[in-house]
């Protein structure tokens, strides 16, 4: 018979950055592709994931072209009157 054995996932082994806020607290952060964090969050999104609500005030820094690519898109995709 064999035991199961379970594992503590610790997250990437990337190394991350410290940064230091005018607060004074520190963060970590890691810079990683947009390729890999949408799959994850679409998925996270379509299952209603609780663990997103942990999140939902949390601010992300995306460049200036994105960031008008984002506005764009959702002026045009609201439905026509």
């Amino acid at each position: 018979m064999r035991s199961n054995h379970l594992r503590v996932y610790y997250g990437p082994l990337e190394e991350s950055t410290t940064v230091h806020v005018a607060d004074g607290k520190i963060r970590d952060t890691v810079n990683v592709p947009l390729t890999e964090v949408l799959p994850l969050l679409a998925d996270a999104v379509r299952s209603d994931r609780t663990w997103l609500r942990d999140f939902a005030d949390d601010e992300v820094n995306i460049s200036m072209d994105l960031y008008e690519v984002l506005l764009a898109y959702q002026h045009y995709r609201r439905p026509s009157a």
